[in-house]
Formats: C-alpha cells, structure tokens, sequence
C-alpha cells in the first residue's frame, strides 16, 4: 500500500448508467459486478491501495443502494457521500456541490466509477502537488468523438466533437488560430483529473458540465494536460466493454 497522501478522491457515481441498459434497470452503475465484485468497490480498492485515505462519493440513481453498501462494508478510507438524490447535478455541479467535503485536503483527484485503470495516482498526486498546477486532465492519444484541446504548452484552449463539428473554446478562436495554426494538441479525456480543492468554490451550485467549468477557469487558471499511458484502461459506460475488461482483467 501506498503511503496516505494530502489529496481527497471523489468518485463520480451519480450517473444514471443509460448506456448500460438492463444492466441499471435496478441498480446503480457503481454495483454492476466486473468480475463479481461492484465496480465501486473496485475504485475504492484501488484508490487505497494508491494511497487515498479520504473519500468522496457523489450518489443520485438508487442512492439509498450506494449508501447501503458503504455502511455494510469495512474499507480502510474515511468516505462520505455527497448526496444528489433530489437533484442530478451533472460532473461539474456534482464537484461543486461537494467541494465544502475538500477543505482538509490540498487537492482532489476525481475519478469516474466506470473507469478502471493501472494509473499510479498515488505518484501523480504528489507529482501534481508540487506542480504548482490549478488542474491536470489525464488525456489520452485515443480515437473518440469528443476531444479536448490544447496548445504547445498543454494548456487547455478548447473542445470539440467531431462527429457533430462543435466547438468550444476558451478565448477567442479566430486570434487563438492565428496564434497556433495547426498545432493544437486533440487528445481524449481519461475521466481522472487533479485539481486544487478550492478550485470550484467560486461557481454557482447548479446541474453543469465540468468540461464547461474548466473551459471557464482556464482563462485564468493553469489547466494542463498530462498524458498517460498505462497498461490497461477501461471506459465501462457499454456491455461490450465491461465484457472486454472482465476478459482482460482474468489474464493478469
């Protein structure tokens, strides 16, 4: 086990889980089993083994389930939930509404409930604590619709989907263009982010984007990408990927 660092993990488990379809018909997303255990307590695991002693847990679609299985189980973690059950606060209200549980902790990783990973966060979150940084996205060199953008000092200056040909951007586009030509950096998001525990206080405590929010902050605030590439990286939001996770993770 890693040493106990200064950081809170949040783990966003308020999702409804519609891509999982039947799956989530009565149940939270953060209790389908991966290989008979629920995939919040595979976030939870790893999240102490990396260190994390404190823990959020934001809860909305069958909350009371969330909440039921924290307090029948014995983790070696403090976890409190952040409870959303009258209110879908979407991944920035849901960080907002839960940011007066962050005030002992120097930084917050967030980190989605369906993501599984071999990231070491323990050491990025030391790495990121004397960075001097406001924000660290996890991205990743991966085909996906949405990318966010960023410029040659892996600053945050944009977001786009492909697919629809939308754009968001930070400041304006057309000077941001000239400034950068073709050079912008398009890379995935991980669903796992650092930031300083009052990095969200100022914003009003509302259903909201966190892309929107950093995309906000980042005009005045140092959002970075750090790249990763660890050995296995799971998006568990379909069937076919949950499969396909249950199949690796039985080969190691």
């Amino acid at each position: 086990m890693s040493p106990r660092i200064e950081t809170t993990a949040m783990i966003l488990a308020a999702g409804l889980g519609t891509r999982l379809k039947a799956l989530t018909q009565d149940k939270p997303k953060a209790l389908v089993p991966l290989n008979g255990k629920p995939l919040l307590q595979h976030c939870i695991e790893n999240l102490i083994v990396n260190g994390f002693y404190h823990i959020v847990i934001n809860v909305h679609h069958f909350g009371e389930q969330i909440i039921d299985f924290i307090n029948q189980h014995q983790f070696d973690a403090v976890i409190q939930i952040s409870d959303e059950r009258d209110l879908l606060m979407d991944t920035g209200g849901g960080i907002v509404k839960a940011t007066p549980l962050f005030k002992d902790s120097k930084a917050v990783l967030v980190h989605n409930v369906d993501i599984i990973s071999n990231v070491n966060l323990g050491e990025m979150s030391q790495q990121f604590l004397s960075s001097g940084d406001d924000a660290w996205l996890l991205t990743q060199d991966r085909e996906t619709n949405r990318k966010l953008l960023f410029d040659d000092e892996n600053q945050l200056v944009g977001w786009m989907n492909k697919s629809e040909e939308k754009f968001k951007w930070v400041h304006n586009e057309s000077a941001l263009r000239r400034a950068q030509g073709p050079s912008l950096k398009e890379m995935a998001f991980s669903g796992l982010h650092f930031f300083r525990s009052d990095l969200f206080a100022k914003f009003e405590c509302k259903p909201q984007s966190v892309i929107d929010l950093y995309l906000n902050l980042a005009k005045t605030n140092r959002i970075i990408s750090k790249p990763i590439q660890p050995n296995y990286w799971f998006d568990l939001g379909k069937p076919e990927q949950l499969l396909a996770a249950e199949n690796y993770i039985k080969t190691l």
